[in-house]
């Protein structure tokens, strides 16, 4: 039905185009017809010989015939009655190509012979609407933050449709939805661009994806049309605070409860997701210190536990304050609150009173000083009120009778504070009942410490990467030592062991906290000019006397990825677009271009590939990934444009990686172009070579200098003396070096100031070499180091640096 309706309209629009071409015959020597697209084979277009007044009986005779278009042969004349008709279907999008206010026309020579003329025939093909509006991706994803404010616009990607005029798009139209708007504009050629606004604030934990359908409309009559889906994925901000299952809670405890016991299991949820959603459980700064000490709380899963003993004499309660901190970058927390009452036990127990304590000693007290005297009573009677008395017997303590029911505890071992810092003695009386009965008595007697141990390191030897361009003051590492002493013979200050390099001062370098030992960079450094530093630190307590050791700190400086890929290939004399021409006869594989690009970034860092980032067609040209060759991938056709677009990207191998862009115009020429050897005649591009030319000198004239300094600097080293000193033994490399280099052994020489090796751009019209200079700020850095690294004294240690400082113009 379809296809008849659609005949039916075409017959139609042929009556009335047969008309106008009549009035036009009269008024021009050209014939003209026009008919819509998608006509059935075999429709009558016009009659030519009643148009051009020839004898339809001599038409067969006289071989009168049409010429092909594209080579197709869309019309054909019936020698029998004159008439044009369609022989092969037209489709307008496929003739006219362009979408463009033009007609699309077919210019037709009709030939006949005896006498020979020729008459020249225009059929315009008029548009139907026989093409819907379609995207070129089903699926649109946007990611947008729930902190995105009312009235941001996001970009969609535009419907295409073949048809022209008022068949094209009109108009898009947006699924039903409370947060998006859409607003459409309409460019210069007609074309319509569509933004996504948003119109009401997104909340994730409410709805993290929206699902919109975008429709193109076309004004056709019956009207076309496309969809496209959009996916809006919510991202998350930190906009909820931890909460916790209740605001507060009681649990009830029994005195001496196992250490280790669980006392409950706190749960906090944040509706975030991510590390805004992940919890941290930590004491608020109201719980006491004692509270603290006497239960845990596990950060991660917010279980408390019994830590010490609970005792209800000492302890009825305990108050607490919980935090549950999220980790966003702005942490948000939420509170509770937890009452644990001690529940006392009722044992029976025969009594014992400490009428005497020495509760602190000092670690070297000697063996039989009495440290206690206690007493031991039963309100019973008899065997009920006889008691013994006894402390655990692997303990260093003993007991000895004195009076009646009193008994002196004295030091039967030499102690160690640094082994046991405090004892927690348990005195043990039992009565002599049928049904015995018994009680304890706990004291604590705490060791008083001497300074009898020196301060130890976590290593002997610090190897500390610092990755170059470090914020100044950015805290490197911590070095710290442990001295299993306490108080003033525990407190430790660190401090860097002066020496000088190159004249400058290691406190002017790197910086210690003397309380902590954080070490800090006060400036920044530069791989491509420092390389490493050695030196010592000390940790000296505040006894007295005081003891102190020292470290060797080692800090390598790591290269990042700071510099950006240049293009030096090919050249580019103003702005960033290259406009190349090549034969439109090329062969297949033939090269268009090479583009190369350098990177001053060391070898890992550097390491470039090469990608198109637009491409006017990819059955065209191929692209190298790793040699940055562009080349042909076929031949040429005539359904090829003339002009080609190429976007090529240089990417280095760094994290995250940086780029650089070229454009490339390609633009076919019809005739071949000149040899090889014809075009050297002629100067090639006289602005471009004229820069290299500069930029040669310059580099060869830096290479010059350079090698004049290393030579001297050789020179020097070569002839000094060695100087040996007693209170420190010869120096080696701190890193692997050639043992037989020319250097001495005491020398590390290395080379930062380090040039690129020489490109060969291959083109179309010759071969170009580029050199390019080393990265501004490099330098020759000679460095002795010490041989040991171990905890020795530093003070004898000779560390010298000699830096000298090249700088290329680039």
């Amino acid at each position: 039905m379809e296809n008849h309706k659609n005949s039916f309209q075409w017959r139609g629009y042929v009556a009335v185009f047969l008309i106008f071409s009549s009035i036009l015959k009269s008024a021009s020597a050209v014939n003209h017809y026009s008919i819509p697209e998608e006509m059935e084979i075999g429709t009558v277009v016009a009659n030519l010989a009643a148009d051009l007044n020839l004898d339809v009986k001599t038409l067969s005779r006289r071989k009168m015939r049409l010429d092909n278009v594209a080579n197709k042969k869309y019309l054909e004349i019936n020698k029998e009655t004159g008439d044009l008709y369609i022989l092969e279907r037209i489709d307008r999008e496929y003739l006219c190509t362009t979408k463009s206010a033009s007609a699309c026309v077919l210019k037709l020579d009709a030939t006949i012979e005896n006498p020979v003329r020729m008459f020249n025939i225009e059929l315009e093909i008029l548009d139907i609407n026989d093409n819907a509006p379609h995207f070129r991706r089903d699926t649109m994803h946007l990611d947008i933050s729930e902190s995105t404010p009312v009235g941001e616009r996001f970009s969609l990607t535009n419907a295409v449709d073949p048809d022209i005029g008022s068949n094209s798009i009109k108009t898009y139209y947006l699924s039903e939805n409370d947060h998006f708007n859409l607003e459409i504009q309409t460019g210069r050629d007609g074309t319509k661009f569509t933004d996504l606004v948003l119109k009401k604030s997104l909340d994730r934990e409410k709805q993290n994806i929206h699902n919109l359908i975008l429709t193109a409309v076309d004004g056709g009559i019956p009207a076309r049309s496309g969809t496209a889906s959009i996916v809006v994925r919510v991202l998350d901000t930190n906009d909820n605070t931890p909460q916790f299952d209740k605001e507060s809670y009681t649990i009830q405890l029994s005195e001496n409860s196992p250490i280790g016991s669980l006392v409950v299991k706190l749960n906090a949820t944040d509706l975030d997701e991510g590390s805004n959603a992940e919890i941290t459980y930590l004491f608020s700064l109201y719980t006491s210190e004692k509270t603290q000490q006497t239960f845990t709380l596990n950060p991660d899963n917010g279980e408390i536990r019994v830590k010490d003993m609970v005792n209800y004499e000492d302890f009825k309660i305990y108050d607490m304050e919980i935090i549950a901190k999220d980790k966003g970058i702005n942490p948000l927390s939420g509170r509770c609150k937890l009452t644990i009452p001690i529940t006392d036990m009722n044992d029976n127990h025969p009594e014992i009173s400490v009428k005497s304590f020495q509760s602190t000693v000092k670690e070297n007290i000697d063996v039989g000083t009495v440290i206690a005297v206690v007493s031991v009573s039963d309100k019973d009677s008899g065997d009920n009120g006889v008691v013994d008395i006894k402390i655990d017997n692997n303990l260093p303590f003993a007991l000895k009778g004195s009076a009646d029911n009193y008994y002196e505890l004295v030091v039967a071992k030499p102690l160690d504070r640094e082994k046991v810092p405090e004892y927690d003695i348990i005195f043990t009386v039992t009565d002599r009942g049928s049904s015995q009965l018994s009680d304890n008595e706990t004291i604590t007697l705490e060791l008083l410490d001497v300074n009898d141990n020196i301060p130890r390191f976590n290593q002997t030897f610090y190897t500390i990467p610092v990755t170059e361009n470090n914020s100044p003051g950015a805290l490197l590492t911590s070095i710290t030592a442990l001295d299993p002493d306490l108080h003033e013979n525990q407190y430790l200050v660190y401090f860097i062991i002066e020496k000088e390099i190159a004249n400058t001062s290691m406190s002017m370098l790197f910086s210690i906290n003397p309380e902590n030992g954080n070490l800090y960079a006060l400036k920044t450094f530069d791989y491509e000019i420092e390389k490493e530093f050695l030196f010592h630190i000390e940790a000296r307590d505040s006894g007295v006397p005081p003891l102190s050791s020292n470290v060797t700190v080692h800090i390598i400086i790591m290269d990042q990825n700071d510099n950006t890929p240049v293009i030096v290939s090919p050249w580019r004399a103003h702005g960033t677009v290259v406009e190349e021409k090549i034969p439109r006869n090329t062969d297949k594989g033939s090269l268009v271009a090479k583009v190369i690009a350098i990177d001053t970034d060391s070898v890992h860092n550097s390491r470039i590939t090469y990608q198109f980032l637009q491409n006017t067609d990819a059955t065209l040209f191929s692209l190298d990934q790793y040699n940055g060759e562009i080349r042909t991938m076929r031949m040429f056709s005539y359904r090829d444009a003339r002009h080609q677009r190429l976007v090529v990207i240089a990417k280095d191998n760094g994290e995250p990686a940086l780029s650089a862009t070229v454009t490339i115009k390609i633009s076919t020429i019809e005739t071949a172009l000149k040899s090889y050897a014809d075009m050297t005649e002629v100067p090639l591009e006289y602005d471009i070579f004229s820069d290299l030319n500069l930029y040669l000198v310059i580099g060869l004239g830096s290479v010059s200098f350079l090698l004049l300094i290393t030579i001297l600097v050789t020179i020097v080293i070569k002839c000094q003396k060695p100087k040996h000193s007693k209170a420190a033994p010869p120096s080696r490399n701190s890193v692997a070096s050639d043992r037989n280099s020319a250097f001495a052994d005491s020398t590390l020489v290395s080379n930062d100031a380090y040039w690129y090796s020489m490109f060969l751009a291959e083109t179309r019209k010759g071969k170009l070499v580029v050199r390019q200079p080393a990265p501004k700020g490099s330098r020759y850095i000679v460095s002795s180091l010490p041989r040991s690294t171990g905890l020795t004294e530093t003070s004898g240690s000779a560390t010298s640096t000699l830096q000298s400082q090249q700088y290329v113009n680039r």
